[in-house]
């Protein structure tokens, strides 16, 4: 079992959901929030609002990275003020750790960075929960040592997101195998949204397919995890970050009352 903030992620348990943008886009971060607490509040379950403030690991210089930092977390700041929520996001570098973890109950490792033990112990020495997102790259069976790491680093719990294994040079795939495996050490989410990237298939930008998002979350809640993780956009082709793989803000609802619905059968 893990927390965040008082929302409770049990493979066991109800699921709970991580949602959010990819990057926060200061004209729609609020509505975003908004919209998806009301979500939340008449269906029941636990939710955290995640957005990054900086998207640093980029294919291209010329991709937008966000607002930065100071601006980040006092936009974080204020939707967490304003609706009751905990957050979510990412930090890059470890001398961010500690500004992160005044603001956001739970600081998330980018899968590319999964490995870097600085940062990983940066993350789990404020005491705040750290979820760590599989590398591409990885085993599942290997996501048990940066789990051990952070644990012993301090955190005060530990998640590992599930968000898809390189298949070639442009496309990722994702095996419910590796849901199984990482439940046996940690809580695991799967991330809906990234496991449907096509990473090298954009000109100097990743790519991917959103209408496979529901058949692979609904795959994922019938395996039985802890969470969803799904980023969301009221108009997705117009975002900063992720515009082929973001889910549709107003279709929001209709995705997750099918997930809730099988979660709740795989875990009566």
């Amino acid at each position: 079992m893990a927390h965040i903030g008082p929302v409770i992620f049990d493979n066991a348990r109800p699921l709970a959901v991580i949602a959010g943008p990819c990057v926060i886009e200061e004209a729609n971060v609020f509505s975003i929030a908004e919209s998806l607490k009301r979500c939340a509040a008449e269906r029941g379950f636990g939710l955290v609002f995640k957005a990054s403030f900086d998207k640093a690991n980029r294919q291209s210089f010329e991709s937008p990275r966000g607002c930065g930092i100071d601006r980040g977390l006092e936009i974080l700041a204020e939707i967490k003020k304003r609706f009751n929520l905990p957050i979510l996001t990412d930090i890059h570098l470890p001398d961010e750790a500690e500004r992160v973890a005044a603001v956001a109950e739970c600081l998330q490792i980018p899968a590319f960075l999964c490995r870097q033990t600085d940062l990983v112990v940066a993350a789990a020495r404020t005491g705040r929960t750290v979820n760590i997102k599989k590398g591409q790259f990885l085993a599942p069976e290997q996501m048990r040592f940066v789990v051990e790491k952070a644990r012993s680093s301090g955190a005060a719990d530990v998640l590992v997101t599930e968000r898809g294994a390189t298949f070639g040079y442009g496309d990722l795939v994702f095996d419910p195998r590796s849901l199984v495996v990482m439940r046996d050490f940690a809580p695991v989410i799967f991330d809906a949204t990234h496991s449907v990237q096509r990473p090298a298939s954009g000109a100097g930008q990743s790519g991917g397919d959103r209408r496979f998002v529901p058949a692979l979350a609904a795959a994922a809640a019938a395996v039985g995890i802890a969470g969803l993780f799904i980023e969301t956009h009221p108009d997705p082709a117009q975002a900063l970050s992720d515009r082929e793989t973001q889910w549709p803000l107003a279709g929001f609802p209709a995705f997750i009352d099918p997930i809730l619905k099988l979660d709740r059968v795989v875990k009566c």
